[in-house]
């Protein structure tokens, strides 16, 4: 019997599995054999999708009747994007909830992106609720490994002071963009290396209400700084820790690294911030062939005024 070990203990971790509530512009159709199937507006992809090893629902031939477009990968992590039928190299979708309504440009990149990561839209109800429930007259927020801005146009959209880092300049023009076909301005915009920026920020004793970051699993900066998750992001979070705001905050941070797990972000989180009411978990996609799709984990918390 268990009871009869003197030192056995039970514990019990509660862990959050999220979804998007709200698309209408986006859908995950269907996804297996290591490709997806998606809407984003009128038209319809196949991508590759390296944790796809199930088998799909629809058959081969459904899919390609189905698609617009097919990306075919080279052996150097670019590839090309195949019509199967009629389509434009660039279009916009929509994402509107209760509380949001921001609109994206999309485009075929030659990295099988299209410029969105439809799960994070999890993390933009999230930055809304907060910033909105916040008594800071003009929250500041940072979103760093901003990419082309879903996180920047949902804080600048609940009011917020936002300042939005990447790397890429023309990441920043796309975002740029975005911000102006969903009716906003006066996002501040940085082309730095994320890590660079927050250590400068610490330095002048910076503060922010909000931060979030959405780092890659390895990537160059603008200089050719060299980043690796898993040899950087405890560096980050002990620097991105000293700039929230002591009253009145939240803080996200999205890791895609396969080797991740949300007990890894929990304890990246705990060990600088030991007090943090910390949630953990992981984004995935709902397929409506019945498929669920996970797409990285995630830490989060806030400290909100009484």
């Amino acid at each position: 019997m268990l009871a009869d070990i003197p030192d056995f203990r039970i514990t019990f971790v509660c862990m959050l599995f999220l979804t998007p509530e709200y698309w209408q512009d986006y859908e995950l159709i269907d996804i297996g054999d290591f490709e997806k199937l998606e809407r984003f507006g009128k038209y319809i992809t196949i991508r590759p999708e390296p944790q796809a090893v199930w088998a799909p629902a629809l058959s081969a031939k459904e899919w390609e009747k189905a698609a617009h477009i097919r990306f075919i990968p080279d052996s150097n992590n670019r590839g090309k994007w195949v019509r199967l039928k009629k389509m434009p190299d660039q279009w916009q979708i929509q994402y509107k909830s209760p509380g949001l309504n921001l609109q994206f440009r999309l485009g075929l990149t030659a990295f099988k992106h299209v410029g969105i990561f439809p799960e994070q839209a999890v993390n933009w109800e999230y930055i809304n609720d907060s910033l909105k429930k916040m008594k800071t007259p003009v929250p500041k927020m940072l979103n760093l490994f901003a990419y082309t801005g879903g996180a920047s146009l949902a804080g600048k959209y609940a009011g917020a002071d936002v300042v939005h880092v990447d790397a890429i300049k023309q990441v920043i023009h796309w975002a740029r963009e975005n911000m102006e076909y969903s009716g906003l301005e006066n996002i501040r915009w940085t082309v730095e290396d994320a890590l660079k920026f927050v250590k400068r920020e610490v330095r002048r004793g910076r503060r922010y209400n909000g931060i979030i970051l959405d780092p890659p699993a390895w990537g160059n900066g603008p200089r050719n700084e060299k980043w690796k998750l898993e040899e950087k992001v405890q560096e980050m979070m002990e620097h991105v820790v000293q700039l929230l705001d002591p009253e009145e905050h939240f803080l996200i941070l999205n890791t895609y690294s396969l080797g991740f797990s949300p007990l890894i972000v929990e304890n990246i989180i705990k060990s600088i911030y030991p007090q943090a009411e910390l949630e953990t978990g992981e984004l995935y996609l709902q397929a409506t062939g019945g498929h669920k799709l996970p797409l990285g984990v995630f830490g989060r918390c806030r400290t909100l005024l009484k």
